[in-house]
């Protein structure tokens, strides 16, 4: 499941339901919601209905009120109850700066500063979601883009609510996915200009990294931020909140449809694959890239070879892709195997197994051509994933330590082999 929430106006607009915690229970969906600006929503068109059908209550605007006065706000429905807290006090333009600043620890000292200037702000929010949550009633909170107000503000949230810090990073550079479309917005209110900072719009995980960093050099830990800067009592708010919030997570799961990718599945396929690797980039496993693997790719994976897709309630749960040779890592060979690559799932929603059931529906798919080997390979700096695939029933054959992914750099795969039937 995407976490994006698709409108045609807000690009950022995302559930945070679905999240583990530490003791194993997850966040309740539907319940919490993050967004860029609502005051791009129109009364009376299909982004309005969409909306209004999420059951949203409550509204945080976490702009500055002049922000509100230029590109207003959310419409007024009898429905919905409307705070503005603008927690940023000290106003900077990101699209200006210049190349030489560097998003990780400038954004990240914005964030600190937020955290002391706005903790008013802060406090006020927190205890507007705790009375929310207490009633069972969805709220969203919003700044412009979604990214940093927004991104403080969940990272907190989440934290309180038991939430691993990879997780809290994750969530945070989910933004990337709506780059473009966020960027496209704003060389439209600028007359088709771009900004001068490449990484306008960017949510890079370094930022949240070195925010908690910060915050946690200053006061210890985020429970002690909250008792300290915004006088809440921490140990309250963290029982309130994970008693309304959290649900134990279920235990019986839709069975899995598969089906033949066609071309108009690659925007979901490029998407997938740009959400697992900003997994695996908040949790330091430097092996996917966002971008690296477009449209395009999977169009072409279609042509010379095979691409799956799984699916669980109608929601799109994982892929892989299955090639019928693959010279570049393996050599020439006989036609006598399958080649599994980019195995892909909704890593917060996919039901327990599925990577485990993906794989052997791509072997299930290599045997019924008649080819007895399945083969894959995955990078010797991640003995995590070997070990996965080797409990699978694949063993390593060999190591190639000069594969290149297009772009120049070259990396090292262990090579592994599975005997099927």
């Amino acid at each position: 499941m995407d976490r994006h929430i698709p409108f045609d106006a807000l690009h950022n607009f995302r559930d945070l339901g679905g999240y583990r915690t530490a003791d194993g229970r997850r966040i309740r969906p539907g319940r919490l919601y993050r967004a860029d600006s609502l005051g791009k929503l129109t009364e009376g068109n299909e982004d309005w209905t969409r909306f209004l059908a999420l059951g949203v209550r409550t509204v945080i605007d976490l702009r500055y009120p002049w922000e509100i006065d230029s590109r207003g706000r959310v419409p007024d429905h009898p429905t919905l109850t409307y705070h503005n807290l603008s927690i940023e006090h000290r106003p900077y333009n990101q699209a200006a700066l210049t190349a030489d600043v560097q998003a990780g620890p400038y954004l990240s000292e914005r964030f600190l500063e937020v955290a002391e200037d706005g903790a008013q702000e802060i406090r006020q929010a927190l205890e507007v979601i705790t009375k929310s949550a207490e009633s069972d009633e969805p709220l969203v909170f919003h700044c412009a883009s979604g990214k940093d107000r927004t991104g403080e503000l969940a990272a907190l949230v989440l934290s309180l609510l038991g939430v691993d810090e990879p997780t809290i990073v994750e969530d945070f550079t989910l933004t990337e996915l709506a780059t473009e479309p966020l960027l496209a917005e704003w060389r439209t209110r600028n007359n088709g200009d771009s900004p001068t900072w490449p990484d306008y719009g960017r949510a890079p995980a370094s930022v949240m990294r070195l925010f908690l960093k910060g915050l946690k050099d200053r006061y210890g830990s985020v429970e002690a931020y909250v008792t300290d800067a915004l006088a809440l009592n921490a140990q309250a708010l963290t029982r309130t909140l994970r008693a309304a919030l959290l649900e134990q997570p279920p235990t019986t799961h839709p069975e899995l449809t598969f089906h033949k990718a066609t071309e108009a599945d690659a925007p979901a396929l490029a998407r997938l694959h740009d959400s697992a690797a900003l997994w695996m980039l908040a949790r330091g496993i430097d092996q996917w890239k966002p971008g690296r693997k477009d449209e395009a790719h999977f169009r072409t994976r279609m042509r010379e070879g095979e691409v799956w897709l799984a699916h669980a309630d109608g929601h799109l749960t994982g892929a892989w892709e299955l090639w019928w040779s693959d010279p570049a890592a393996w050599g020439p060979r006989p036609d006598d195997a399958g080649y599994i690559h980019r195995l892909m799932t909704t890593l917060h929603t996919a039901p327990p197994g599925t990577g485990r059931r993906l794989l052997a529906e791509a072997e299930s798919r290599i045997a019924t051509t008649g080819r007895p080997y399945a083969r894959l390979d995955c990078l010797t700096s991640n003995p995590r994933l070997r070990t996965y695939y080797e409990t699978a029933g694949y063993r390593a054959v060999g190591e190639r330590h000069d594969k290149t992914d297009g772009t120049n750099a070259l990396y090292g795969v262990t090579l592994m082999e599975k005997k099927l039937g």
